[in-house]
């Protein structure tokens, strides 16, 4: 944890930077404007369509409603976080990164192409997004069970986090065989920053910079980890 420790110290650190900051912010608030808008012409006819097919229960008489309108709550929560991750690995973390790995690890050299990390960061994110949205909507009934509502979340966040960023830090940077080599030597360290990246959303007015956390968190051990790679093998290109 030593490791995951200080990365997130230096994660932490970036916010401090008038240009990280931007970088950080924008990608949550236009995910947000723009399901809020989408919530605003479906939520009502969404929610009538719901109450109008459930079971004919007694007790659903007067929860019905609550439960409707939470359940759409639910449904839209993992989408906002989803695309904002979108927004964050694709257009975000490459200027984040570059910030960083010029100040911090101007000796890792990069041995990919922006454009091949590009397309492979948006091919990874949307993948990734999609398990994570369908399952959470498999997970729902779920939620019902006490803790849930805590637990589930927090476990799926922190699979996408480690799914999404392991491969983004290091498509730019690390060839197809480093980056191989990372994901399995590092696999427990990538686990934890994974987790601990998901529990920043749990930081009240701090969650809406929890993707950006995620992103340069994992920047700092994914380079770090590129740098001892090289440094082992003696490999030193700049």
């Amino acid at each position: 944890m030593h490791e995951v420790t200080l990365a997130s110290l230096r994660a932490i650190r970036e916010f401090s930077r008038g240009d990280i900051l931007w970088q950080a912010l924008w990608p949550p608030l236009v995910s947000l404007f723009g399901w809020v808008v989408i919530a605003w012409f479906a939520w009502m006819p969404t929610s009538a369509w719901l109450l109008a097919h459930l079971p004919a229960w007694s007790w659903l008489d007067w929860l019905g409603s609550y439960l409707v309108h939470v359940t759409l709550a639910l449904v839209f929560a993992p989408l906002i976080y989803a695309t904002t991750l979108l927004l964050v690995a694709a257009f975000a973390l490459p200027r984040m990164m570059a910030i960083v790995a010029a100040r911090d690890y101007p000796e890792v050299s990069r041995h990919g192409t922006p454009g091949a990390a590009f397309w492979g960061s948006i091919g990874n994110t949307l993948v990734a997004g999609l398990i994570f949205v369908a399952g959470w909507l498999l997970c729902l009934p779920l939620l019902l069970i006490p803790g849930g509502l805590l637990v589930l979340p927090l476990l799926w966040s922190a699979w996408l986090n480690q799914r999404t960023f392991s491969f983004d830090v290091l498509a730019e940077h690390a060839t197809p065989e480093e980056r191989r080599t990372l994901v399995v030597r590092e696999r427990s360290r990538f686990r934890a920053a994974g987790f601990v990246s998901a529990l920043a959303a749990y930081v009240p007015f701090a969650n809406v910079l929890a993707p950006a956390f995620a992103a340069l968190l994992f920047t700092h051990l994914g380079l770090s980890a590129l740098r001892r790679l090289r440094a082992r093998e003696g490999v030193w290109v700049t």
